[in-house]
């Protein structure tokens, strides 16, 4: 099941991508309008939208509909860094004993198509293209062998770096989290349709230019071990998105410099998830207060 968070006539709700067509759960007293509550309502409302599904009823042409990221504002959007050797070694920083995490603020996050800003403050702005896992069941202290339970599903993430910001701080925080800097979707593929998440192919453009190739299967950490090590720490809950680190071929490493332009669209494929596709253009200088 593709899940979605889409309006529709001025109206934002959740629905499902069958084909070229959305099913809009819009009046469905059985599943909730927002893709958070929809989690946390579980088996129930997953059923509910499988069975809308199946009716045959409650059908948009998916043209006709705007995407919103799959989950506009998660509890938590954590990031993973150094889950790849070849990333790793292109950084020549040295391989985690630990799964590393940062923060992204959430207010980064933005859907497929919508403009990832390059900053007034710098120019020095970066792709990452990466595989994220959306939380299904809150959970704390998880053993390794349940951890796969606990994924409602996986989405795509270009965790944009200004890489001038990044270095400012240990945490990475600031420089991960400028806004538009969290592109997610177009939606998330629920955890049943992923056979497995350790080995897809993924894929960036940077227009036509293929700048990152590689799969999943080498990632040092995977997802189950980060859940069972997050947990230890902290309590996961539904919508919270963890992405799970990118391979090489960042721009801040090639010669010249490949950071994205005004004018560019960044584009990320994986593999039986989709493409996620942003234009890059200057940032508006409006003050907000």
């Amino acid at each position: 099941m593709k899940l979605i968070t889409f309006t529709y006539k001025n109206i934002s709700n959740i629905g499902a991508v069958v084909d070229d067509m959305v099913i809009d759960s819009t009046g469905s007293i059985d599943i909730p309008d927002n893709m958070l509550d929809f989690l946390t309502a579980g088996k129930p409302a997953t059923e509910a939208m499988q069975a809308l599904i199946d009716s045959g009823y409650n059908r948009i042409p998916f043209k006709d509909v705007k995407l919103l990221a799959p989950i506009p504002r998660p509890g938590k959007f954590l990031g993973i860094s150094l889950n790849y050797a070849d990333h790793i070694n292109e950084t020549q920083l040295g391989k985690p004993e630990y799964p590393t995490f940062f923060t992204k603020q959430s207010t980064c996050v933005i859907a497929d198509g919508e403009s990832i800003h390059r900053p007034i403050v710098s120019e020095k702005l970066d792709y990452e293209g990466e595989l994220a896992f959306v939380i299904g069941t809150r959970c704390k202290h998880v053993p390794l062998d349940q951890a796969h339970k606990m994924i409602a599903g996986y989405t795509i993430i270009n965790d944009v770096s200004v890489r001038d910001w990044q270095i400012r701080s240990p945490t990475w925080m600031l420089g991960k989290s400028f806004d538009t800097h969290g592109p997610m979707g177009p939606w998330i593929v629920t955890a049943d349709e992923i056979t497995d998440p350790h080995n897809l192919n993924l894929k960036t453009w940077i227009d036509d230019e293929l700048r990152q190739s590689s799969n999943t299967k080498y990632m040092l950490f995977n997802c189950y071990e980060m859940i069972e090590y997050l947990t230890k720490a902290m309590t996961l809950e539904p919508g919270d998105v963890i992405a799970t680190g990118t391979p090489s071929g960042v721009g801040v490493k090639m010669k010249p410099r490949g950071y994205m332009l005004p004018g560019q669209i960044a584009k990320i494929q994986i593999e039986n998830i989709g493409v996620l596709s942003n234009p890059v253009i200057e940032e508006p200088s409006e003050i907000l207060f």
